[in-house]
């Protein structure tokens, strides 16, 4: 078995035992063998773990983008998919680069003295 396997494994054996210490006598949900060691898996270990995963959000990810809906969005808020950047951030530096972009409007009405 690997090192980072045998970490997995730890974590999860100290998760176990984190939460089994608030409810020793709860009523036993599974048992795993992970990496060849066993884990009896209580009901508020379980409950714990659904949690866990279910609020787990990658450090990654950093939304949807607006434009094509991918979720490759870089820290600039930069779609790696569609290269456009994204939300209020992203509307911002776009107006803001256009406006320095776009030559300004000459006025066309001509008085003569």
């Amino acid at each position: 078995m690997s090192g980072m396997s045998d970490d997995v494994v730890d974590a999860l054996q100290q998760f176990v035992a984190r939460i089994d210490a608030f409810a020793p006598d709860a009523p036993v949900h599974t048992e795993l063998d992970v990496g060849g060691r066993r884990l009896t898996l209580r009901e508020p270990v379980v409950r714990a773990l659904v949690e866990a995963l279910h609020a787990y959000r990658d450090p990654r990810d950093n939304g949807q983008c607006d434009h094509c809906g991918s979720h490759r969005m870089d820290a600039n808020f930069r779609c790696a998919d569609c290269g456009r950047l994204s939300g209020l951030f992203g509307e911002l530096v776009t107006q803001r680069a256009a406006d320095h972009t776009e030559p300004p409007e000459l006025e066309t009405s001509w008085t003569s003295s």
